[in-house]
């Protein structure tokens, strides 16, 4: 399987606006995920389409054995910087680079809507030992603040052939396979302290927007910057909290096998 030509093109050329920009986990996240996960010394973790290790790099100090997994290999750079040793591979979803029941838990953060699910959930399954369990985390933009929901409609003009979730509607991939079940879901907020250019980067590190062409792609972050200084919940305020739902939902292997 080919990497989504928007996510090789995008992300290979925002690797640098998507550390810089997108928002890490918040702490009762990880904790739900240590918890449910069963995070522990001995234990052996797949973050998968890891990215830059904005997952990642929260998930060392449970003493799990960390495995990532990311195709493009400007963010692998990112990820190996910010975890010296870290395992990482170059492979994608449909096809992990990994033994059968190899893996305890994974974790896909931000990027099971790249995966092409009706292959991506059998080789899921297939790497994770019996018991094994696989976490879906989001960081949902809060489009009940005006302003968020402004910047919403901004970006969503682009990015139409990208792959994407609206709402909740992953829950449909989960709840049709027969390869899992529903363990939990929870949902907590998460806020990102920006700025007006903080803000610039964070649509800059989106993958249809890097892949804009130049022109088009300066004037959408022209706009953003023009929401941050005008809009009358952010103009004049040199930082401001960027809201998000945090969600992280829980699935168990069937035993079938």
């Amino acid at each position: 399987m080919s990497l989504h030509s928007l996510a090789a093109q995008g992300f290979s050329a925002a690797a640098d606006a998507y550390e810089r920009g997108r928002p890490d986990y918040p702490p009762q996240a990880i904790e739900i995920l240590t918890d449910a996960l069963r995070l522990h010394a001995g234990r052996v973790l797949l973050d998968l389409g890891a990215g830059t290790g904005k997952m990642t790099r929260l998930l060392v100090s449970s003493g799990v054995r960390l495995i990532a997994v990311e195709p493009v290999e400007e963010m692998r750079q990112k990820l190996a910087g910010a975890t010296p040793g870290l395992e990482i591979l170059d492979g994608v979803a449909e096809a992990i680079p990994l033994p059968d029941a190899s893996v305890d838990a994974v974790i896909a953060a931000q990027s099971f809507h790249w995966f092409h699910a009706d292959l991506a959930l059998p080789e899921i399954h297939r790497v994770l030992r019996p018991e094994g369990r696989v976490a879906l985390v989001w960081n949902m933009r809060d489009t009940g603040v005006a302003w968020v929901a402004r910047l919403s409609e901004i970006l969503d003009r682009h990015g139409r052939e990208a792959p994407h979730y609206r709402g909740f509607a992953w829950r449909a991939d989960l709840s049709t396979s027969p390869l899992f079940e529903p363990v939990a879901e929870r949902e907590v907020s998460h806020t990102q302290e920006l700025d007006a250019e903080g803000l610039a980067e964070r649509a800059a590190s989106i993958s249809y927007i890097a892949a804009l062409p130049t022109a088009e792609r300066l004037a959408v972050l022209r706009e953003v910057r023009q929401l941050a200084a005008e809009h009358p919940d952010l103009r004049g305020r040199p930082t401001f909290a960027f809201p998000y739902r945090t969600v992280v939902a829980i699935y168990a292997c069937r035993t079938m096998r």
